[in-house]
């Protein structure tokens, strides 16, 4: 997409290209509603503002509306991302911006061609969500708006991201989780998780690996499942990889709540009890799952990562050209029901 310049804006509104350059560098001369015009055309132009121009030009309450996108590929219908999304668009509003829903597929070929609102000018920045496939998040990526990544794929390092990546902090999550389990006498404890997937994903299993290495235990890697799943086939393998388990371990660390929620059905109707015959952890808290016995896990806000999504998205739009940004929120560890030792290992016939 071209850049738009300030001949374009001038042209679009039939003015010369002095008035807009005074806009945009401060200058007097230009009438309160011509100004009130440029700038409202600049920002439906897409045109990349000048670093600090709304801090030290008007106020809040007078910036022109802003539109961005809230860009999801396979959509969640848990309560966590039903808010999540929601607190983005509250706080956004907040600072007089608009927020544009824009669905995205889950697998892409190399020839597929984003929506026209990224580059229509229809939106001005985005925040992108739960998108985990390579070629789309590399197209995204390659957008000149201003973008916000929560979380992202290994493949794409944070070097080669052109915009800021918030992520909810696992390795200590992780770690502290293991420990909790070694401190009961458990040696021999797996995790389950598609390390591939996500950023978030490899930082939970670095946690885990973490606290197994400083207790001098060597990770067995029969008892891990951590290749990459299929999307739509998670319940089949994960239940066919315990079923092909000689001997169960003494624990297992899931990478999140989906994923330990499939696990604990799955023994259950092998009729391994939780916790008296393995301790079970999960991620996310998510309260619209149901389990055996109360999850361990880590509860993440999604109100306070909805406000922080959509605070650094307005930051980016009012300072495109600030260096980026690799933003950890911290969430609690809650220890339950499901890590609380009440028997040894069982073994599998």
């Amino acid at each position: 997409m071209k850049k738009v310049t300030i001949q374009d804006i001038a042209d679009a509104l039939d003015i010369s290209r002095v008035s807009v350059w005074k806009v945009f560098t401060g200058r007097e001369g230009v009438s309160d509603d011509l100004r009130s015009k440029i700038i409202h055309k600049a920002i439906e132009m897409g045109y990349n503002m000048p670093t600090g121009f709304y801090d030290n030009s008007i106020s809040s309450m007078d910036r022109p509306q802003a539109t961005i996108s809230v860009a999801v590929s396979r959509p969640e219908t848990s309560v966590f991302w039903i808010n999540l999304i929601h607190e983005i668009a509250r706080e956004a509003s907040g600072s007089n911006v608009n927020v544009m829903y824009t669905y995205l597929p889950s697998e892409v070929p190399n020839d597929y061609v984003l929506p026209s609102a990224f580059t229509d000018g229809s939106i001005q920045a985005t925040v992108i969500l739960n998108v985990y496939n390579e070629t789309l998040i590399k197209k995204l990526n390659n957008l000149s708006i201003p973008k916000v990544f929560m979380d992202t794929v290994t493949s794409l390092p944070f070097e080669e991201l052109r915009g800021d990546l918030v992520l909810i902090e696992g390795r200590s999550c992780v770690t502290k989780i293991t420990e909790h389990i070694l401190s009961q006498g458990k040696t021999r404890i797996g995790f389950i998780g598609d390390i591939n997937y996500a950023q978030t994903n490899f930082e939970r299993y670095y946690g885990y690996k973490n606290a197994m290495k400083k207790a001098g235990i060597p990770i067995d890697e029969s008892i891990c499942l951590t290749h990459s799943i299929g999307a739509d086939t998670y319940k089949e393998e994960i239940t066919e990889f315990l079923h092909s388990l000689k001997e169960l371990p003494e624990a297992f660390i899931c990478v999140n709540d989906f994923v330990a929620d499939i696990v604990c059905r799955a023994l259950t109707e092998m009729g391994v009890k939780i916790p008296t015959d393995i301790l079970i952890s999960g991620f996310d808290d998510q309260a619209d799952l149901s389990y055996p016995v109360p999850l361990t896990t880590v509860h993440v806000s999604s109100s306070d990562f909805g406000i922080k999504l959509a605070r650094q998205i307005v930051y980016r739009l009012n300072h495109p050209k600030a260096s980026r940004e690799i933003i950890y929120m911290c969430p609690e560890v809650i220890i339950r029901d499901s890590t609380k030792s009440k028997n040894s290992k069982k073994r599998l016939k």
